[in-house]
């Protein structure tokens, strides 16, 4: 007997082949306090107006793309869709001044053209995050990511 209802795709949303469909991982708020109390970030380029984590922000609204970062400490949990490659290419850029630090939290895709261009061989340091975080939706914790993190540092020394 064949069935009518069709079936979903091992491809389509929500299908474990897919890593996700969102692009607004709110940032775990124990990992940004840990890097916090080292690096004492004071600009957070990629927030919003209620999960912002420096005194100083930009929302998607403000474009933290389109503003200087220069001589700030700063963090940056991008969008995840198909802009984190401007927002990795920023990072990068915005450090050869050599006097401001950019610390980012970005899924760990070391097979695509934007961490071979910016981050591999440029960055400062590149962190691999043991097992999957547990990114926050609206401050509350959701299951651990379907793909792996890595912190990656440009500029400033340890």
């Amino acid at each position: 007997m064949t069935s009518t209802t069709e079936q979903p795709s091992f491809f389509g949303v929500g299908s474990p082949a897919r890593t996700s469909d969102r692009t607004d991982w709110e940032t775990p708020r124990d990992l940004f306090d840990r890097l916090n109390d080292f690096w004492q970030f004071d600009l957070d380029v990629a927030a919003s107006d209620a999960n912002h984590l420096c005194p100083a922000y930009f929302t998607k609204e403000t474009d933290g793309l389109s503003h200087s970062w220069a001589g700030h400490h700063v963090w940056c949990n991008p969008p995840y869709g198909k802009q984190i490659a401007d927002w990795v290419r920023k990072a990068y850029e915005e450090t050869r001044d050599g006097r401001t630090l950019v610390i980012m939290l970005v899924p760990a895709r070391t097979d695509t053209r934007w961490y071979h261009d910016y981050i591999q061989g440029k960055a400062a340091e590149v962190k691999f995050i043991r097992g999957r975080l547990k990114y926050t939706l609206g401050g509350v914790a959701q299951n651990s990511a379907p793909f792996p993190s890595m912190l990656v540092r440009w500029g400033g020394e340890l």
